[in-house]
C-alpha cells in the first residue's frame, strides 16, 4: 500500500553448491548462515547445486522452518539442470527479496540469470577459492567478472579478497564480512576431553607439543611447505604432527619419505574433530593464500593457538605473540622460526595464548555478529532496490 512503513519481508532464494548433506568447511560455512538467517526471521529457500541426484524423490521442494530447500542434480547437463530448477521454482513462486550466490562456480554462474529473472538484487559472497582459480582462468573469468558486474553487493570473508575485487572492479560494493562461530554448538564434552587425554599420554610420553594441520590439505594450503620447514627448524623432535582431512599425494609422499613423529586421520565430520582439537597445542595454518578457513574459528574457540601465515582471513584477525605466531606466505625461514618459538614457549604463555584465542573467537568472530552484518547487507540492498 501506498504510503505503508511496514518493513517489506526479506526472502532470498540461497544458491550454494556447498550445503549437508556436502561435508567440508564450505557446507559448515553455508549452513551456519542459512540457520543464522532463518533464526532472525529471514526466509531462505536454498537451491543446492549437487553432482547427483540424492535418494528419494528427485525435484522436490522441501519445506523447512524458515524456508525451503531444493537439490539441483548437475549430472552431466548443467543447462538442463539449472533450466529445471527455475522451473520448479516457478511453479510455487515466491516473493523474492534477493538472490544469493554463495560461491562455487555454479552459483556464481546462475545468480546474475536468476537475479534478473526475478527482478531482484544479487548479492555475491566469495569465501577463497572460488575467487582465486576462478579469476586467472580463461574460462571461469568472464563469468566471474558478469557476476560481480550484477551484483547490489559482493561480500568477502577476508579484507585481501576486498581490495582485490574493488581493484578490479572499482564501480562495486565489495564489503568485508568474516567467518563466524556458534560457540554454543562448540564445546568440549568431558567425553571429547578424555578421549584427547588419553591418546595424548598413550601417544605422546616425551613431552612433544603436537602440532594440528586439519582439513582439506591441497596445494594452497601449505602442507608440504609446513613439513619441510618443520623438518628444518631444528625443533622437529619437540613435535608430534596431527594430521587430520584429505590430503595430497605431495604430502603423503613427504611422509614416506622423511621421519617425523606423526599420527594420520582420515577426513572426519566437524564434531568428531572435537577431540583432537583438544589434543593439540598448537594448530598449523600455513596456507600460501586463503578466505577464512573455519579451521581457525574453530581452534580458536576451543583455545588453540596457531603457527599460521599472514595469508587471507589470519592477517585480519590473528595477532603475532597474542593469538599465534605469524610469518609471511612461503618464508620457510620464518616458519621455522614460528616453530622454534611455539616448541620453546613455556607453557605459562601458550595458556595466556589460548586465553586470547577463547576471547577472540567471543568478541570478533562470534557468529550473532557474523548473522547481524548479513542481516545487515540484506536490509540496506532492499532498501536500494525500493528507493530506486
Amino acid at each position: 500500500m501506498a504510503g505503508s512503513t511496514t518493513p517489506e519481508p526479506l526472502r532470498a532464494l540461497w544458491l550454494t553448491e556447498t550445503y549437508p548433506p556436502s561435508r567440508g568447511g564450505m557446507a559448515t560455512s553455508c549452513d551456519r548462515i542459512v540457520r543464522g538467517l532463518r533464526r532472525r526471521g529471514v526466509l531462505v529457500d536454498v537451491l543446492h547445486f549437487m553432482p547427483q541426484p540424492r535418494a528419494g524423490r528427485p525435484w522436490a521442494i522441501e519445506t523447512q522452518a524458515g524456508g525451503r530447500y531444493l537439490a539441483c542434480p548437475m549430472e552431466d547437463d548443467p543447462a538442463h539442470a539449472l533450466n529445471r530448477a527455475w522451473s520448479t521454482l516457478q511453479s510455487a513462486p515466491q516473493a523474492y527479496t534477493h538472490v544469493v550466490a554463495f560461491g562455487g562456480s555454479r552459483p556464481i554462474m546462475a545468480g546474475p540469470v536468476f537475479a534478473a529473472w526475478l527482478g531482484v538484487p544479487l548479492i555475491t559472497l566469495i569465501r577463497g577459492n572460488d575467487f582465486d582459480a576462478a579469476v586467472f582462468s580463461t574460462r571461469r573469468r568472464p563469468i566471474l567478472d558478469q557476476a560481480f558486474a550484477a551484483s547490489e553487493l559482493i561480500c568477502a570473508v577476508s579484507r585481501d579478497k576486498v581490495d582485490k575485487i574493488a581493484a578490479l572492479h572499482p564501480r562495486a560494493n565489495v564489503r568485508w564480512i568474516p567467518n563466524g562461530i556458534d560457540r554454543s554448538d562448540w564445546e568440549l564434552a568431558p567425553s571429547d576431553a578424555a578421549r584427547a587425554a588419553r591418546w595424548r599420554a598413550e601417544t605422546l610420553g616425551d613431552g612433544r607439543r603436537v602440532l594440528g594441520l586439519f582439513g582439506q590439505l591441497k596445494a594452497k594450503k601449505g602442507g608440504v611447505f609446513l613439513l619441510d620447514a618443520l623438518h628444518r627448524s631444528g625443533v622437529a623432535d619437540r613435535f608430534h604432527v596431527l594430521l587430520a582431512g584429505w590430503m595430497a599425494p605431495d604430502m603423503e609422499r613427504w611422509l614416506a619419505e622423511h621421519e617425523l613423529e606423526h599420527t594420520t586421520l582420515p577426513f572426519l565430520d566437524r564434531f568428531e574433530l572435537l577431540p583432537w582439537y583438544a589434543a593439540c597445542d598448537w594448530l598449523a595454518i600455513p596456507s600460501f593464500y586463503d578466505g577464512l578457513p573455519n579451521v581457525l574459528t574453530e581452534a580458536a574457540a576451543l583455545g588453540v593457538p596457531m603457527v599460521a601465515a599472514r595469508a587471507g582471513g589470519m592477517v585480519d584477525v590473528l595477532e603475532d605473540g597474542r593469538t599465534a605466531f605469524l610469518f609471511d606466505p612461503g618464508d620457510e625461514a620464518r616458519c621455522a622460526w614460528a616453530l622454534q618459538a611455539a616448541a620453546r614457549l613455556d607453557e605459562r604463555r601458550r595458556l595466556e595464548m589460548s586465553a586470547a584465542c577463547r576471547a577472540l573467537a567471543e568478541t570478533e568472530l562470534d557468529a550473532a555478529l557474523e548473522i547481524d552484518r548479513y542481516v545487515e547487507a540484506l536490509t540496506q540492498t532492499s532498501r536500494a532496490r525500493l528507493a530506486a
